[in-house]
């Protein structure tokens, strides 16, 4: 049967969509690049926060229409293992519902599917073998999901609800995946789970992320190692450490960090404090000078005061992160933040979104400029026109973050790792041409 994936949200869900791909493959089936030429479609969601569950069930609904041709739909991912009852009932077009570890079961589920079903068993399920992983054509950036589930228990998160506790991968599985990815071409390995920082724990009973990253680093062919998603409580000297001597380890972390207010920090049920972060960003700046730290920030949760934004906004100004998101507050139910009283108006958590990126952007293009006249390593990612590509520094995750527009007279594939020289800068891109 031919098969198209429709993937959603976040790394995660694209590493569970290859792993999906590869076990039909394995099972004859036959992955096929648009829901036009396939069978059967399966639409991979994201539940996390409402605009994600919005965008799960609009992309649902186009996929629908192919139904009227005979194709068979089947939803996967975080929306269906929270709402597959709820979902059954209201979406008659879906032919089945999966949970987050159904995936071996897509190729029986293909052949035999008769009638309208749920599949979806607990959600403390042993992570799938990564050997059936299905590759893009040209993985020259890859990530490795070296962990599942969640054991932090955040005020506003589902996650755990809907990932379970958290499991670690075994290590030699690992290292034996990036191997693979390494054969196949991979250059950037990226480190994935829901705490990255946690990795080890469950398994050997302490923290064995910087021990995991020196033996990848030893895997010949792997340029860049970045490490998304880790708790700043968790950071440790030795993964500082590591961090710091370790060439292929990129010097750049992701710490979503939420807040800084203590006040809502408590709220939030997140053990970090001002304090703590703060001492922590000190300590990697010191050890690691061009550190680049992305972070997420989530304004309005319930109970927010203009004096806890107003804190906020002074620490992302002292701070000066290299990268900064942040989100609107989503009331999601089944959290405890969502039962929380003094809930904050729609408009108040936009306004006060608006005033922390509108900062950004001066902190973002300031930092920019400080790049012009020197030259950087940036790994290609498409070409542009003819002469001009578009690429990205080890300071910067796909998708996510800053790109790097420049010219050269020599021709380039994605995956190509090639000098630049920044020669112009703008809030979140660099201009530049290639130099010998």
């Amino acid at each position: 049967m031919k098969v198209y994936i429709e993937t959603l949200g976040c790394p995660k869900n694209f590493n569970d969509s290859q792993m999906a791909a590869g076990i039909l493959e394995k099972n004859n089936h036959m992955m096929v690049e648009s829901p036009e030429a396939a069978d059967a479609i399966i639409v991979n969601t994201c539940g996390f926060i409402n605009d994600a569950k919005t965008e799960s069930i609009d992309r649902i609904f186009e996929m629908a229409q192919f139904k009227a041709e005979g194709k068979k739909l089947i939803v996967s991912g975080c929306l269906s293992q929270r709402y597959a009852d709820e979902l059954f009932e209201e979406m008659p077009e879906v032919d089945a519902f999966i949970g987050v570890n159904e995936y071996e079961q897509l190729p029986q589920l293909l052949d035999d599917l008769k009638e309208r079903q749920i599949i979806r068993n607990g959600c403390d399920l042993d992570i799938l073998e990564s050997s059936v992983r299905k590759l893009d054509e040209n993985p020259y950036t890859a990530t490795i999901k070296i962990a599942e589930g969640c054991n932090n228990i955040c005020a506003y998160c589902i996650i755990p609800k809907i990932r379970g506790k958290y499991r670690s991968k075994r290590e030699e599985d690992i290292i034996r995946e990036a191997e693979m990815l390494a054969k196949a071409g991979c250059k950037e390995l990226i480190l994935i789970a829901q705490d990255v920082t946690y990795y080890g724990k469950d398994l050997y009973g302490e923290y064995r992320l910087a021990q995991l990253l020196r033996k990848l680093c030893r895997i010949e062919g792997i340029v860049w190692i970045r490490l998304m998603y880790c708790y700043e409580d968790r950071i440790t000297d030795e993964l500082i450490e590591t961090i710091a001597s370790e060439e292929k380890i990129c010097n750049y972390l992701d710490i979503p960090i939420q807040h800084a207010s203590n006040h809502v920090l408590k709220a939030m049920n997140r053990r970090s404090t001002a304090a703590s972060i703060d001492q922590t960003v000190k300590k990697l700046k010191k050890s690691i000078p061009d550190i680049h730290i992305r972070t997420t920030l989530i304004v309005g949760f319930p109970g927010e005061t203009e004096e806890d934004y107003e804190e906020l906004i002074d620490f992302v100004e002292r701070e000066r992160f290299a990268r900064l998101g942040v989100f609107a507050y989503s009331q999601e139910e089944n959290t405890a933040a969502g039962e929380m009283e003094n809930q904050i108006d729609e408009e108040i958590k936009e306004q006060r979104l608006d005033g922390i990126m509108r900062r950004q952007l001066d902190i973002s293009l300031e930092l920019n400029r400080e790049k012009i006249g020197s030259t950087l390593e940036v790994l290609v990612e498409e070409e542009d026109a003819v002469g001009s590509y578009i690429g990205r520094t080890r300071y910067d995750a796909p998708e996510i973050d800053n790109s790097v527009i420049f010219t050269s007279d020599r021709k380039h594939r994605p995956g190509d790792i090639v000098m630049v020289l920044i020669d112009d800068a703008f809030d979140y891109d660099l201009v530049g041409r290639e130099v010998s």
